[in-house]
């Protein structure tokens, strides 16, 4: 008799992936809203200067939560998508993953790299000083900083998509597709 080696993909996230998604989620809006915020004061302030501190921890910390994350996802398996989803949301679902996952991990490092060509050390914490990975540079300065403006926008687009879509399956749809991101509530199929 032959044996069945599938195995059922679980109803929900493990609870290290739905801490990692709902961290991230929430550092990369404090992230964002510093960034924006840092940007508007006029001058060099100690206020202007915490806040760029701040804004490199947190995308320090982005990105090895989103590489732990990655890791996380390459041996765990993700709960399979409702079968009542058409082909094409499906196909969505997973390249909107995906560019997400591109944006977080290449947002933290075009910001790193801005800060290395701008001759400015990133100290994480104000502890510990990462290495400079590329020397002082003008021309290269501006172009990852227009580089790390457009992708950080473009992950706002990604984002309010990605929310969309979330409500859309859960409240049109009604396929309690957030319950999969929560500790919560039953996933339905």
């Amino acid at each position: 008799m032959p044996m069945n080696l599938s195995v059922k993909p679980p109803s929900r996230y493990s609870g290290v992936a739905m801490l990692l998604h709902w961290l991230v989620a929430t550092l990369i809006i404090w992230g964002f809203a510093l960034g924006w915020v840092m940007t508007d004061i006029h001058g060099i302030t100690p206020t202007k200067l915490r806040y760029f501190s701040w804004h490199k921890w947190i995308g320090v910390t982005v990105l090895v939560l989103v590489l732990l994350r990655l890791l996380w996802r390459a041996t765990h398996a993700a709960p399979a998508l409702p079968r009542s989803m058409h082909g094409w949301e499906k196909l969505a679902a997973h390249a909107g993953h995906l560019v997400l996952y591109v944006l977080m991990v290449a947002i933290p490092v075009t910001g790193y790299l801005y800060s290395s060509a701008a001759g400015i050390q990133v100290v994480y914490l104000g502890i510990w000083p990462l290495p400079t990975l590329i020397g002082p540079d003008t021309a290269l300065k501006g172009v990852l900083r227009t580089v790390h403006v457009t992708l950080n926008y473009t992950l706002l687009a990604v984002v309010v998509l990605h929310v969309l879509a979330v409500i859309k399956h859960q409240f049109i749809d009604r396929q309690n597709l957030i319950a999969r991101m929560l500790p919560f509530g039953t996933p339905r199929d």
